[in-house]
Parts: structure tokens; sequence; C-alpha cells
């Protein structure tokens, strides 16, 4: 039995040593003088300041993160209504999962495809509000799926004894409905921001000349060659993913000390 928990530990050792040694790569040639990761040359931070005197770049990185945070807000508002209403529905519950994980099974390009005749259908110019439209849409299914077996789990007692206190319908929900579903609401706008943020085969459809998202630029450098500047920008929003899951990890311990509670 010991054996076969040290073989355990060992193969996790080195799933998590192969997902993470090409990010510390990345970063080791983040601070290299050189200009290719071809050989590191001596430690230096002119790539970082090359990243922050970059005003294109600096550019995309807001644009991303507007689009990221209001792509999460929005789709975590509607998709708690919506997991909400899948939960009350009794007759028509599968069918509504069903529509709501089309989106989240489909390949990303058909998506992508998908939304650009549609954009171009409606005659909607490419840029920022189809971009975020769209993370809209691929964000919600992702949040009802996070929200929902926290509805499930609630004791309905809960909103009945609010109901018998003499509660109004918008006290009862927001007094007793969102803190108990709280955590799913939490996991589910953390999940849509971070797809938001990861996104590239949906925003390269619909993404229109002047704006673009980090995912895209990323790509579109790469593609003429490697550029350390790429690099010490992954670093920085590496550094930022790691105090976003600190945030969430907070918030989490944090809602299950007040549950206990």
């Amino acid at each position: 039995m010991k054996k076969f928990f040290s073989l355990g530990r060992l193969f996790l050792a080195l799933v998590f040593f192969l997902m993470y040694l090409p990010i510390f790569y990345l970063i080791y040639y983040s601070f290299s003088s050189g200009s290719r990761m071809d050989g590191f040359k001596h430690f230096s931070l002119v790539h970082y300041q090359t990243l922050f005197a970059d005003t294109r770049m600096i550019s995309i990185v807001l644009n991303t993160l507007i689009i990221a945070l209001l792509a999460a807000l929005i789709s975590t508002i509607i998709g708690t209504s919506g997991a909400l209403a899948i939960n009350r529905a009794k007759r028509s519950r599968r069918q509504l999962l069903v529509l709501n994980n089309i989106l989240m099974v489909s390949p990303d390009v058909i998506i992508g495809a998908s939304f650009l005749i549609f954009f171009t259908f409606l005659g909607v110019q490419l840029g920022f509000w189809s971009v975020l439209l769209s993370h809209i849409a691929f964000c919600i299914p992702i949040v009802v799926l996070m929200v929902l077996p926290q509805v499930r789990t609630m004791p309905r007692s809960l909103t009945d004894a609010a109901y018998d206190l003499g509660a109004s319908r918008w006290q009862a929900f927001s007094q007793v409905t969102i803190p108990a579903i709280a955590p799913g609401i939490r996991a589910g706008f953390f999940m849509a921001l971070t797809y938001s943020l990861d996104d590239f085969a949906v925003t390269f459809f619909v993404t229109g000349n002047g704006f673009s998202t980090l995912a895209v630029e990323i790509y579109s450098r790469a593609r003429q060659g490697i550029d350390l500047e790429i690099n010490a920008l992954s670093t920085v929003m590496f550094l930022v993913s790691l105090v976003l899951v600190f945030i969430y990890s907070r918030f989490s311990v944090k809602g299950k000390g007040a549950a206990v509670k």
C-alpha cells in the first residue's frame, strides 16, 4: 500500500514538473539580455523595460482585462439567474441543461465562425463589442454549471423560513438565497474571468482591425518569430494569475468558514 502511494506521489510530481517546466523555462529567458531563447546571456530587465514602454501592448493588456472583467461580471449575473430558473423548471430542466451545455462541448472554431457569421449578418462592426458579446455568450454556460449545484443543494426550508418571518421576495433573495449560493457565484465569476482571459479561437474570429486581445496579439507576434518581450509579458500574466488564484482561495476559505458558523 505504501509503495502504491509513493508511486502515485511520484507520478503526480512528474505531471506537475512537465506542466510547469515550460512556464519556468519561459520565465527564465525573460531575464536574459539576449534576443532569442537559444542561450542565456546575462541577467537583465531590458525586456520588462521594453514591455512597459510599449504603449500598444499596454493598450492591448487593458483591452483584455476590461473585456474579461465585463464578460465575467455580466455572465455571472445572467448565469446565476439562469441557474435559478433552470432549478425551478421541472419538466424542461433536462432540455434547458442540454441547450446550456452546447457551447461547452462545441469546438471553439465552430463557435467563433458562428459568431462571425451572426455579427456579419446583423451588420455589427467587429471590435470591442463583438468580442465582449461573444465572451459573455460562452461564459454564461460556465457560470450556470458552477452555480447550479449550489442552488440544488440549498435547502428550500431557508427561503420558506424567511417568508414565514415576514421577508419580502427581494429580502429572501438578497439575504438568504444569494449568501447560500455565493460560493458557486464566486467560482463562476473566476472561471468566466479565466476563460475570457485565455480565449483565442473565438476572439480570433470576432476581433476587428484596430482592436486585439493578448491571446491574438501573442499569436500574431509568435508567427513573426520569438520575441522575449512576450516572455516578459507572460511572466507578468503568470504572476497576476497566481494573485487571482490566491484571492479566490481566500474567498473560498472564508465562505466555508461562514457556512460552518
